[in-house]
């Protein structure tokens, strides 16, 4: 074992892919937080995204809910809430609720983006239960007064008060962490004495300036923690390097699509993705964003990911497995996801 990862946890946007029901990735997603909860991976969150035919991952909370009552030792979480799209009080309400269902394994992982496309971003906004994101850091200290055994106190022009609580009588608390892509991210989470997380799954770009900032103007708050860190991973390991190239071109061509506004689609299979050349400028795009995903046998993947640990001096990498499928395999199962999981627990510590 490789004692350079400090521990290894998990990302899930709930892939669907063709030929799959939502119901179908949603059972293959449940499967592999058990599984990972068994291999002893610390944490496993879901993100939350909006309108997209090959994510399934839109309720966070729900699908924490349904992680934590099929697992026992592994913290469950978001990564992230998008808090723009929803009231702070409901959010503080939901995870209040989680924490009491999962005493001590519930994370809260804030994201200030929407998640969504500007459509979609509109009609959340109709409901009128979303956030004004001009206003994110007071919402993220509501939250964690809400979520607190206190609770917070409404204080009115008129000099009363008024007490408001998002569980009547809270035990524990859910841990906030901020997620970002940017300086701003890393300097709201140092400004709050809050552990901070990297986006570098879809990122990439920044990332040691933005550790660099947090690190430097971190405030620890009443806890007395320190800084910390950790960043996310787009991962593929299989038995032979071969496969997992195959089995990462299904997402590449994901991204592709994203970046040059191409129609979104289930996910392929590889044998869909091999069928279907993209153009020369699709063809690039996939090759510069392969270049920063970990992608290869076991034991290759953990050295990279030890190396890249040791390089930005994390506390923890976490993986997001976008394995793709191959044609014939299950559709309540997702076998490459499965097995990048398992090899990587064969070749590295995943729990401290």
């Amino acid at each position: 074992m490789n004692d350079a990862i400090p521990s290894l946890s998990v990302l899930d946007l709930v892939p669907v892919r063709s030929g799959q029901t939502s119901a179908q990735a949603v059972t293959a997603a449940l499967d592999l937080v058990q599984r990972a909860d068994r291999l002893g991976y610390r944490r496993y969150w879901f993100a939350e995204h909006h309108n997209m035919p090959a994510v399934a991952s839109t309720a966070p909370p729900v699908l924490i809910a349904a992680a934590a009552a099929r697992t026992s030792r592994i913290r469950v979480g978001s990564g992230g809430v998008m808090l723009p799209n929803h009231s702070p009080l409901i959010i503080a309400e939901q995870f209040a609720a989680l924490e009491a269902i999962a005493p001590g394994r519930i994370d809260l992982g804030i994201g200030r983006a929407p998640g969504s496309d500007p459509v979609i971003t509109q009609l959340l906004n109709r409901s009128g239960t979303t956030s004004d994101v001009s206003r994110f850091p007071d919402h993220v200290t509501d939250i964690m007064a809400l979520t607190s055994p206190d609770g917070a106190t409404v204080r009115f022009t008129s000099g009363s008060e008024y007490q408001v609580k998002a569980t009547p009588a809270a035990s524990g608390v859910p841990q906030v962490w901020l997620l970002g892509s940017s300086d701003y991210s890393a300097q709201l989470a140092a400004s709050f004495g809050l552990p901070y997380v990297f986006a570098n799954h879809f990122a990439g770009e920044g990332l040691e300036h933005a550790l660099r900032l947090y690190r430097d103007q971190f405030r620890p708050n009443e806890s007395g923690d320190g800084p910390r860190t950790f960043v996310t991973a787009n991962v593929v390991a299989a038995p032979t390097a071969e496969e997992a190239e195959e089995r990462a071109l299904p997402q590449l061509r994901m991204m592709a699509r994203l970046r040059t506004n191409r129609p979104l689609v289930p996910l392929e299979t590889v044998e869909e993705a091999q069928a279907d050349p993209f153009d020369a400028m699709a063809q690039s795009l996939m090759a510069s964003t392969r270049q920063k995903w970990f992608v290869g046998t076991g034991s290759q993947v953990s050295a990279e990911l030890a190396a890249f640990a040791a390089q930005h001096a994390v506390d923890e990498i976490m993986v997001s497995p976008v394995a793709g499928a191959y044609a014939g395999e299950a559709p309540d199962s997702a076998d490459g996801r499965a097995q990048t999981l398992e090899l990587l627990a064969q070749t590295a510590p995943v729990a401290a």
